[in-house]
């Protein structure tokens, strides 16, 4: 067992990511980064707000109850008097002993809406407080915010990523060196906010999709925006394709999203859409309610 970070105020008062289709690459995409795997894997359990526990036999959901620290150990909140924190207590210092799971979901109301499955295997122990110094603030608060029980690491020994029907292992000094994608935390954000107010750019987007895989498609819609661009999904009555549109150079934040999508905006000028984005009968996009400083994109 280990105290829950709130047992240090002192040090913490210091210190303060139908079967999918695979995605098509635009004309001159970049090529996918070698840690792209571990990329999604840190992104999907820093973003997840739910992750799977595997000891031996036995499975638990965990919901809201795990932070996944810098070095990449997954630090779970679990009660070491209920059967699971036992089952723990008997698997401490075992490698490979026990499983995480997430599901990584495209945050949009899609079919298809799985993007990703990341299982790690790893050895668990007890929460080395020692671990804090290593912390950033937003790390720290997230440990605040757990619920205030025995907390556990898990040191990843195996990593795999699932994605369109294929498995990747992932190193595991791939993984620690990797950092969630800059979006990852605020995508599902981003990709609202252009669907209810920004349907207009979608169309313009939408130019720059092939043709042939959008004249036969009911509409085209958002399913991702990261680091290196924006993937737009045409879907058909028999099955969607996602097309990654990249931006110009790689963002580092929400504050250069807006400047990396005018500048796919740029290259669709002059070209016509061959339809709206949005479904027959919906009501038209919401005013934008941004401050147009904030928000960033053209209206119109």
């Amino acid at each position: 067992m280990a105290l829950h970070p709130a047992g240090r105020p002192a040090e913490l008062a210091h210190a303060a990511g139908v079967d999918a289709t695979a995605e098509v690459p635009a004309a001159g995409a970049p090529e996918a980064s070698p840690d792209s795997n571990a990329v999604t894997a840190r992104s999907a359990l820093s973003t997840s707000s739910s992750i799977r526990l595997g000891v031996g036999d036995s499975t638990v959901d965990l919901l809201d109850s795990h932070v996944v620290l810098p070095d990449g150990q997954v630090v779970l909140a679990v009660d070491a008097m209920t059967r699971t924190g036992g089952l723990l207590v008997a698997a401490r210092g075992r490698p490979g002993a026990v499983r995480l799971d997430v599901t990584q979901l495209v945050p949009v109301a899609v079919r298809s809406r799985v993007r990703a499955k990341v299982s790690m295997r790893g050895t668990v122990g007890r929460f080395d407080p020692a671990s804090l110094d290593s912390c950033d603030g937003d790390t720290l608060l997230s440990l605040l915010d757990l619920p205030p029980v025995a907390l556990w690491a898990v040191e990843p020994a195996d990593v795999r990523v699932t994605s369109d029907n294929s498995e990747a292992t992932t190193s595991v000094t791939a993984y620690r060196a990797a950092r969630p994608d800059p979006l990852a935390a605020t995508e599902a954000v981003h990709l609202q906010h252009l669907s209810r107010h920004h349907r207009d750019v979608l169309d313009r987007l939408a130019t720059l999709v092939d043709p042939a895989l959008t004249a036969e498609s009911a509409r085209v819609v958002p399913v991702a925006v990261d680091t290196a661009g924006v993937v737009l999904r045409a879907e058909a009555l028999d099955g969607h394709a996602d097309v990654r549109l990249p931006f110009a150079k790689p963002i580092t934040g929400s504050a250069g999203l807006a400047e990396g999508l005018r500048t796919l905006l740029a290259t669709a000028a002059g070209r016509r859409p061959f339809r709206a984005t949005v479904d027959v009968g919906r009501p038209p996009a919401a005013s934008c309610d941004l401050p147009a400083a904030a928000c960033g994109l053209p209206t119109g």
